[in-house]
């Protein structure tokens, strides 16, 4: 019984951070400097395509990186992984579009304000990322697409990750520039990001482990 209590439990936990890390995503696209490198290519087809919403074209982006880690692993690909991974993947996207509609009416005016929201979202999705490694149950389709990658061709998963990141962030750059003119779904924001979260990541493990081992102190 107990067994099962602590995977609901890490599952819920998943959930959230989920729904936190949507927030930060929401944040990021508010303050107009662009979003993070993995909702990237997403969030510009929406810019260009409303045939679906930007939470829309993530779930397209999800089963497309789903579809990639299938096609490497093959009979190494674990099919219950694989179906978690879409149903996650999915409510992932109307997380994103139900957060953004949270923050709809909100007003960023001034580059200040929008690189304060960039911030704040930062942080908002470093955060709901860390609470998706404590949860530790499933992984979102880009961040296992990487790891698949990095299994077949033996490179480092960090190495995979960033090579990955920049050529979303080109590819982003290029469809705003090709189809609206401009850059707009990929800016200084994106590159931030990009080089900010995983070290925000960082500080919230060093809080946490800082909290735990006070905690553990006072029980001794």
């Amino acid at each position: 019984m107990l067994k099962y209590r602590g995977i609901i439990f890490r599952y819920v936990l998943f959930l959230i951070g989920l729904f936190i890390a949507s927030l930060g995503v929401a944040f990021s696209t508010k303050a107009g400097l662009g979003t993070s490198p993995v909702a990237s290519v997403p969030y510009s087809v929406s810019l260009v395509s409303k045939l679906l919403t930007f939470g829309g074209w993530l779930n397209v982006w999800s089963v497309i990186q789903i579809a990639v880690q299938v096609a490497l692993l093959r009979k190494n690909c674990s099919p219950i992984e694989i179906i978690i991974q879409t149903i996650l993947a999915f409510v992932y996207g109307y997380l994103t579009d139900f957060s953004c509609f949270l923050l709809s009416g909100i007003n960023v005016s001034g580059y200040v304000m929008q690189f304060l929201f960039m911030t704040v979202g930062c942080f908002v999705l470093g955060f709901g990322i860390w609470m998706q490694f404590k949860g530790g149950v499933a992984m979102l389709p880009g961040e296992a697409m990487n790891r698949a990658i990095s299994r077949v061709t033996g490179k480092k998963y960090e190495n995979v990750k960033i090579f990955f990141d920049i050529l979303y962030i080109a590819v982003s750059a290029a469809i705003c520039l090709i189809f609206i003119g401009k850059l707009s779904g990929v800016r200084e924001g994106s590159i931030i990001a990009a080089v900010a979260v995983g070290n925000i990541i960082k500080l919230y493990n060093f809080i946490f482990a800082k909290l735990f081992n006070r905690k553990e102190r006072k029980i001794a």
